[in-house]
């Protein structure tokens, strides 16, 4: 999954003026942010996010950090509890 963050404030177009890019443009300035991340923050539909990743991508105004998910079975309220009882890994 890939997670996205802002590497300088960019000056935009009218057509992102909107409080939706503003509060992407915030989000992604404070951390890394997935696609969908962005999409419940904006209330944006999510074509309208790729756009505008693309175009700060276009602007080179973009860093991308690939994330792996972690696996089910370490989450949870007892995730912590299973990891430390795991065998998995262990020499």
């Amino acid at each position: 999954m890939k997670h996205y963050k802002l590497s300088a404030w960019p000056d935009l177009p009218a057509p992102f003026h909107r409080t939706a890019y503003r509060r992407m443009l915030h989000q992604m300035s404070q951390r890394y942010v997935s696609v969908q991340q962005l999409v419940q923050e904006s209330g944006l539909a999510r074509g309208e996010v790729l756009q505008f990743l693309d175009t700060l991508s276009e602007r080179a105004l973009l860093d991308l950090r690939e994330h792996s998910t972690p696996p089910a079975r370490a989450t949870g309220p007892f995730g912590w509890l299973r990891r430390a009882f795991s065998t998995e890994g262990r020499v």
